[in-house]
């Protein structure tokens, strides 16, 4: 990977602000000036019932499955709370951000995650995962994500649970502050690191910021997102990061900016 530089465009950050700053620190770092808007927040379930009764039966499950870094969080607490990971449970992530927050966390990698599509259709991808007939599979989640991942498993013939550790919230936001920026010219580049996210951007901004919006290029992190801002009518084809985790965003957007350039 070559050394980012990004003389001093402008990033819009996306991420819930509690998350958002490594990612910020590492864009001014190449030179770039991050713009913070979160579009997403973090919040605990309402009822931990469910959660809490899943966890203290966790043995019984052959997999346990982390679809987002806050669910490996989220997830860790209530598992270490009750006992820790039993023995012999494998564990499987959908990104390189969930795999680095469990081997930040347990100081070791998931037994399996994709190697290069980061969301639900790369874990049910691998070969590992075709034949789990009589499997007991766990999944770690927010309130409401998607069902591919599941629905696809129980029809491969596994149990499949869900715990959901948090909910997303849509945070409040002044869309005069992204105003200013698009105002300014300072926005060249808009990084996004769900479909949801993108969806609440586009919603928090404000019918005219969301048209400007449109008309910048965009990074992401699956492919999913990226045909999402398709059918949302971004005007460019997105960026997809080769790695979803913060650097894999910084060198995306440097990549994008290198390739500007020339076409200058």
């Amino acid at each position: 990977m070559r050394q980012p530089d990004l003389h001093g465009l402008g990033v819009l950050v996306t991420r819930p602000a509690h998350q958002a700053e490594p990612l910020c620190r590492l864009i001014e770092e190449a030179g770039g000036r991050a713009i913070r808007f979160p579009v997403l927040a973090i919040a605990p379930p309402h009822d931990m019932t469910v959660p809490l009764a899943t966890v203290t039966r966790l043995a019984q499950y052959e997999l346990a499955i982390f679809v987002s870094p806050n669910a490996v969080e989220l997830g860790l607490d209530l598992i270490e709370a009750r006992g820790g990971i039993p023995a012999g449970l494998r564990l499987a992530v959908v990104g390189e951000g969930s795999g680095r927050a469990l081997r930040t966390r347990l100081g070791r990698g998931p037994d399996l995650q994709p190697a290069t599509r980061y969301d639900s259709e790369g874990l049910l991808a691998l070969p590992e995962l075709q034949q789990v007939t009589g499997w007991h599979i766990v999944i770690f989640r927010g309130d409401g994500g998607r069902e591919l991942l599941g629905q696809t498993l129980r029809e491969r013939g596994a149990t499949v649970d869900y715990v959901e550790v948090y909910r997303r919230e849509r945070p409040a936001a002044d869309p005069a502050v992204l105003t200013a920026q698009l105002d300014a010219g300072a926005v060249d580049i808009v990084t996004v690191t769900s479909s949801e996210g993108l969806r609440n951007l586009l919603d928090l901004a404000g019918a005219a910021n969301a048209a400007r919006l449109k008309q910048l290029p965009l990074v992401v992190v699956s492919e999913r997102t990226a045909a999402v801002a398709g059918e949302l009518g971004f005007s460019q084809p997105a960026h997809v990061a080769a790695l979803a985790s913060d650097a894999g965003l910084v060198e995306a957007v440097t990549r994008w900016a290198g390739n500007a350039g020339e076409g200058r």
